[in-house]
Protein backbone atom coordinates (compact mmCIF):
# COMPACT_ATOMS: atom_id res chain seq x y z
CA UNK A 1 0.00 0.00 0.00
CA UNK A 2 1.48 3.31 -1.07
CA UNK A 3 2.19 5.85 1.67
CA UNK A 4 -0.01 8.92 1.59
CA UNK A 5 1.65 12.10 0.39
CA UNK A 6 0.81 15.52 1.81
CA UNK A 7 1.24 18.38 -0.61
CA UNK A 8 2.52 21.56 1.05
CA UNK A 9 0.38 24.61 0.44
CA UNK A 10 2.25 27.57 -1.10
CA UNK A 11 2.90 30.55 1.12
CA UNK A 12 0.87 33.59 0.12
CA UNK A 13 2.89 35.81 -2.16
CA UNK A 14 2.66 39.58 -1.66
CA UNK A 15 3.43 41.85 -4.55
CA UNK A 16 5.66 44.63 -3.27
CA UNK A 17 6.18 47.94 -4.99
CA UNK A 18 9.89 48.38 -4.32
CA UNK A 19 9.89 51.98 -5.47
CA UNK A 20 12.82 52.84 -3.19
CA UNK A 21 14.99 50.55 -5.33
CA UNK A 22 13.69 51.96 -8.60
CA UNK A 23 13.22 55.71 -8.20
CA UNK A 24 14.17 56.23 -4.54
CA UNK A 25 17.43 56.49 -2.62
CA UNK A 26 18.60 53.07 -3.91
CA UNK A 27 17.49 53.81 -7.46
CA UNK A 28 17.88 56.76 -9.79
CA UNK A 29 16.43 59.22 -7.19
CA UNK A 30 13.82 60.50 -9.66
CA UNK A 31 10.88 60.15 -7.24
CA UNK A 32 9.04 63.51 -6.97
CA UNK A 33 8.45 62.91 -3.24
CA UNK A 34 12.13 62.46 -2.43
CA UNK A 35 12.76 66.20 -2.15
CA UNK A 36 9.93 66.49 0.39
CA UNK A 37 10.81 63.46 2.53
CA UNK A 38 14.61 63.48 1.96
CA UNK A 39 14.80 59.71 2.49
CA UNK A 40 12.50 56.85 1.48
CA UNK A 41 12.16 55.68 5.08
CA UNK A 42 10.30 58.93 5.89
CA UNK A 43 7.79 58.43 3.06
CA UNK A 44 4.24 57.20 3.90
CA UNK A 45 4.44 54.78 0.93
CA UNK A 46 7.53 53.08 2.39
CA UNK A 47 5.82 52.82 5.79
CA UNK A 48 2.68 51.32 4.24
CA UNK A 49 4.72 48.68 2.39
CA UNK A 50 6.59 47.81 5.60
CA UNK A 51 3.31 47.31 7.45
CA UNK A 52 2.02 45.01 4.70
CA UNK A 53 5.11 42.87 5.07
CA UNK A 54 4.86 42.76 8.87
CA UNK A 55 1.12 42.03 8.85
CA UNK A 56 1.16 39.29 6.20
CA UNK A 57 -0.31 35.95 7.21
CA UNK A 58 2.08 33.28 8.42
CA UNK A 59 2.22 30.04 6.38
CA UNK A 60 -0.25 27.43 7.62
CA UNK A 61 1.05 24.27 9.21
CA UNK A 62 -0.60 21.20 10.69
CA UNK A 63 -0.16 20.51 14.40
CA UNK A 64 -0.31 16.79 13.49
CA UNK A 65 3.12 17.13 11.91
CA UNK A 66 4.69 18.12 15.24
CA UNK A 67 5.53 15.82 18.12
CA UNK A 68 3.47 16.86 21.17
CA UNK A 69 6.39 18.21 23.19
CA UNK A 70 8.15 19.90 20.30
CA UNK A 71 4.93 21.47 19.10
CA UNK A 72 4.04 22.88 22.50
CA UNK A 73 7.60 24.12 23.06
CA UNK A 74 7.48 25.94 19.75
CA UNK A 75 4.21 27.66 20.60
CA UNK A 76 5.34 28.70 24.07
CA UNK A 77 8.60 30.02 22.65
CA UNK A 78 6.72 32.07 20.05
CA UNK A 79 4.35 33.50 22.68
CA UNK A 80 7.18 34.47 25.02
CA UNK A 81 9.46 35.83 22.33
CA UNK A 82 7.14 37.49 19.83
CA UNK A 83 8.67 39.96 17.44
CA UNK A 84 8.17 43.60 18.35
CA UNK A 85 8.19 46.43 15.80
CA UNK A 86 9.23 49.90 16.91
CA UNK A 87 10.26 53.22 15.45
CA UNK A 88 13.70 54.34 16.62
CA UNK A 89 14.44 58.04 17.03
CA UNK A 90 16.87 60.34 18.80
CA UNK A 91 16.43 63.24 21.24
CA UNK A 92 19.72 64.90 22.05
CA UNK A 93 22.05 62.03 22.95
CA UNK A 94 19.22 59.62 23.82
CA UNK A 95 17.99 56.99 21.36
CA UNK A 96 14.41 55.89 22.06
CA UNK A 97 11.92 53.40 20.67
CA UNK A 98 8.12 53.48 20.46
CA UNK A 99 5.78 50.76 19.08
CA UNK A 100 4.87 51.48 15.48
CA UNK A 101 1.17 51.14 16.31
CA UNK A 102 0.88 54.58 17.93
CA UNK A 103 2.63 56.40 15.07
CA UNK A 104 0.49 58.28 12.56
CA UNK A 105 3.03 60.24 10.58
CA UNK A 106 6.59 61.49 10.34
CA UNK A 107 6.63 64.94 8.73
CA UNK A 108 9.11 67.68 8.03
CA UNK A 109 9.89 70.00 10.90
CA UNK A 110 7.71 73.10 10.72
CA UNK A 111 6.89 76.30 12.53
CA UNK A 112 5.16 75.96 15.89
CA UNK A 113 2.82 78.79 16.90
CA UNK A 114 3.02 79.46 20.62
CA UNK A 115 -0.05 79.53 22.83
CA UNK A 116 -0.75 82.33 25.32
CA UNK A 117 -0.88 81.63 29.06
CA UNK A 118 0.59 78.16 28.78
CA UNK A 119 1.25 76.65 32.19
CA UNK A 120 3.51 73.76 31.16
CA UNK A 121 6.91 74.41 29.62
CA UNK A 122 6.58 71.16 27.63
CA UNK A 123 3.58 72.59 25.77
CA UNK A 124 5.15 74.43 22.85
CA UNK A 125 2.07 75.44 20.86
CA UNK A 126 0.26 74.26 17.74
CA UNK A 127 1.57 73.13 14.35
CA UNK A 128 -0.19 72.75 11.02
CA UNK A 129 0.19 69.17 9.72
CA UNK A 130 -1.53 68.61 6.37
CA UNK A 131 -4.15 71.24 7.19
CA UNK A 132 -4.83 69.92 10.71
CA UNK A 133 -3.80 71.92 13.76
CA UNK A 134 -2.08 69.66 16.27
CA UNK A 135 -0.78 70.41 19.74
CA UNK A 136 3.01 70.31 19.67
CA UNK A 137 4.93 69.23 22.77
CA UNK A 138 8.54 68.92 23.80
CA UNK A 139 9.10 65.23 24.51
CA UNK A 140 12.64 66.06 25.62
CA UNK A 141 11.24 68.41 28.28
CA UNK A 142 8.79 65.77 29.50
CA UNK A 143 11.49 63.10 29.77
CA UNK A 144 14.19 65.37 31.17
CA UNK A 145 16.48 65.03 28.15
CA UNK A 146 18.92 67.81 27.31
CA UNK A 147 18.55 68.38 23.57
CA UNK A 148 21.54 70.69 23.56
CA UNK A 149 23.71 67.58 23.75
CA UNK A 150 23.88 66.26 20.22
CA UNK A 151 24.17 62.55 19.52
CA UNK A 152 27.03 61.12 17.53
CA UNK A 153 26.92 62.55 14.03
CA UNK A 154 28.33 60.82 10.99
CA UNK A 155 30.27 63.03 8.62
CA UNK A 156 28.75 61.38 5.55
CA UNK A 157 25.05 61.87 6.34
CA UNK A 158 23.26 65.11 7.09
CA UNK A 159 20.57 64.74 9.75
CA UNK A 160 17.27 66.59 9.56
CA UNK A 161 14.87 67.13 12.47
CA UNK A 162 11.41 65.63 12.04
CA UNK A 163 7.95 66.24 13.43
CA UNK A 164 6.41 63.02 14.74
CA UNK A 165 2.63 62.60 15.12
CA UNK A 166 1.49 59.98 17.65
CA UNK A 167 -1.57 59.08 19.70
CA UNK A 168 -5.03 57.66 19.25
CA UNK A 169 -7.11 58.21 16.14
CA UNK A 170 -9.16 61.06 17.64
CA UNK A 171 -6.47 62.42 19.96
CA UNK A 172 -3.18 63.09 18.20
CA UNK A 173 -0.23 65.20 19.30
CA UNK A 174 3.12 66.06 17.72
CA UNK A 175 6.69 66.42 18.93
CA UNK A 176 10.01 67.07 17.22
CA UNK A 177 12.87 64.57 17.15
CA UNK A 178 16.49 65.27 16.27
CA UNK A 179 16.86 62.17 14.11
CA UNK A 180 14.71 59.23 13.08
CA UNK A 181 16.06 55.84 12.07
CA UNK A 182 12.83 54.13 11.06
CA UNK A 183 11.35 50.69 11.74
CA UNK A 184 13.26 48.11 13.78
CA UNK A 185 12.16 44.58 14.72
CA UNK A 186 13.41 42.82 17.83
CA UNK A 187 12.49 40.14 20.34
CA UNK A 188 11.81 40.67 24.01
CA UNK A 189 14.74 38.44 24.91
CA UNK A 190 17.03 40.98 23.21
CA UNK A 191 16.20 43.68 25.76
CA UNK A 192 17.88 44.52 29.06
CA UNK A 193 16.65 45.92 32.36
CA UNK A 194 16.42 49.69 32.76
CA UNK A 195 19.56 51.01 34.51
CA UNK A 196 19.10 52.88 37.77
CA UNK A 197 21.17 55.90 36.77
CA UNK A 198 18.81 57.38 34.16
CA UNK A 199 16.59 60.35 34.98
CA UNK A 200 13.38 59.92 36.97
CA UNK A 201 10.98 61.01 34.20
CA UNK A 202 12.74 58.93 31.55
CA UNK A 203 12.88 55.93 33.88
CA UNK A 204 9.13 56.14 34.57
CA UNK A 205 8.34 55.92 30.86
CA UNK A 206 10.97 53.31 29.94
CA UNK A 207 10.21 49.60 30.24
CA UNK A 208 13.41 48.12 28.79
CA UNK A 209 16.70 48.92 27.08
CA UNK A 210 17.45 47.58 23.62
CA UNK A 211 21.10 47.22 22.49
CA UNK A 212 21.31 48.49 18.89
CA UNK A 213 24.38 49.35 16.83
CA UNK A 214 26.50 49.89 19.91
CA UNK A 215 23.89 52.14 21.54
CA UNK A 216 21.41 51.64 24.38
CA UNK A 217 17.89 52.44 23.11
CA UNK A 218 15.22 53.18 25.70
CA UNK A 219 11.99 51.29 24.90
CA UNK A 220 9.17 53.62 25.94
CA UNK A 221 5.85 52.41 27.32
CA UNK A 222 3.26 53.83 24.89
CA UNK A 223 0.47 53.99 27.50
CA UNK A 224 2.65 55.76 30.03
CA UNK A 225 3.95 58.15 27.39
CA UNK A 226 0.47 59.06 26.12
CA UNK A 227 -0.63 59.66 29.73
CA UNK A 228 2.32 62.01 30.24
CA UNK A 229 1.44 63.84 27.02
CA UNK A 230 -2.20 64.19 28.10
CA UNK A 231 -1.21 65.59 31.49
CA UNK A 232 1.05 68.17 29.92
CA UNK A 233 -1.87 69.47 27.84
CA UNK A 234 -4.38 69.64 30.72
Amino acid sequence: MAASTRIAQPVEQIEINDCWRQIGVRGDKSCPLLEQHLHCRNCPTYKKIARRLLDRAAPSASRDEWPDNAGRAGIDSADNDALQTAVLFRLGEEWLALPVGIFHEVAESRRVHSLPHRRNSALLGIANVRGELLICLSLAELLGIDERKEGEQGTRTKVFRRLVVVGERDKRVAFTVDEIHGLHRYQERDTLAVPAMIGKALSAATVAVLPWQGRAVGCLDPRQLLTMLDRSIA
